[in-house]
């Protein structure tokens, strides 16, 4: 993830909760009180986003230290501990909500992306998102797919065009959108076409498309789809296809299938800070003890 990025979101985010300050935290404890905890899993899954708890609490207070028990892409048990985290227990605590819950939905998002990646087990297709993300979250969205061992599709409208039926129909043809797109940008900008018939597919190739699409095809129709398409063009099955469904895909030959599913609609991966001192903490074990 782009650091500069990062830290100006965290900042963003940080400013919506704590405001003017944590009123809480700020009544109850000393400045320069310090403190630690623990970041725990309450349920098995994989981890996305350490650098979030190590750059957070960074720009709450310089001087909080971070030690982690994982690294991003492993995957962990419930009882895990993730992290430990020392410093001022008043950033501690101040920060917590926040980096949890951008941490969890990473994990979240990785943990369903190795599921889908599990599901498929196919060494020629790979899994990959869409831009169906949260706003202002995409970054971090497109960095847990990665995690999970996914691949990334366009990360914006700005880093590849994708002609889909809307554009299609406006213009015209396959041919005419390929053709008006290809006369505006750069040849360092991919064009991927979207078809649903095996007309539209014959199209698409004769017009040069880099990628193309089958969009809510069967796994019949794009098995018959895929042989049309001279290799040196990437194809991509997309729409209407779910996690559980991924194994019926296996043996089209299409290079990549894209799932809107890893990102549109997250369960977050379950986890706590513990603070060193209450009841809950007393039955964490770490490296320190």
């Amino acid at each position: 993830m782009n650091k500069l990025l990062l830290r100006e979101k965290l900042t963003q985010f940080f400013m919506e909760d704590i405001g003017v300050r944590d009123v809480t935290s700020s009544s109850i404890f000393k400045h320069g009180e310090q403190g630690s905890g623990v970041i725990v899993a309450k349920e098995d899954g994989v981890i996305a986003g350490l650098s979030i708890i190590s750059e957070g609490y960074h720009i709450l207070n310089p001087s909080m230290e971070t030690k982690f028990h994982c690294t991003d892409g492993d995957r962990v048990k419930k009882g895990d501990v993730i992290a430990q985290v020392y410093g001022e227990i008043a950033d501690l605590l101040s920060g917590e909500r926040v980096i949890l819950n951008l941490f969890q939905r990473m994990s979240g998002i990785a943990t369903k992306t190795n599921e889908a990646v599990q599901k498929l087990r196919c060494s020629h297709t790979k899994v990959c998102d869409t831009r169906k993300t949260m706003p202002g979250l995409r970054m971090f969205d497109k960095y847990a797919v990665r995690c999970g061992g996914g691949d990334n599709h366009r990360v914006g409208l700005y880093d590849g065009v994708m002609l889909k039926d809307n554009h299609i129909a406006h213009i015209g043809s396959i041919t005419k959108a390929v053709q008006k797109v290809r006369e505006q940008v750069g040849h360092m900008v991919k064009i991927e076409v979207e078809t649903e018939s095996e007309e539209e597919v014959i199209e698409a190739v004769q017009a040069g498309a880099d990628v193309i699409m089958f969009d809510n095809r069967s796994p019949k129709e794009i098995e018959a789809f895929v042989k049309l398409v001279p290799k040196h063009i990437i194809t991509e099955a997309s729409g209407g296809i779910t996690v559980e469904a991924l194994s019926d895909f296996r043996h089209t030959g299409v290079d990549y299938i894209s799932l809107g599913e890893l990102t549109h609609s997250v369960k977050a991966m379950d986890t706590s800070l513990l603070v060193e001192g209450g009841k809950k903490h007393e039955n964490v074990r770490t490296d320190s003890e």
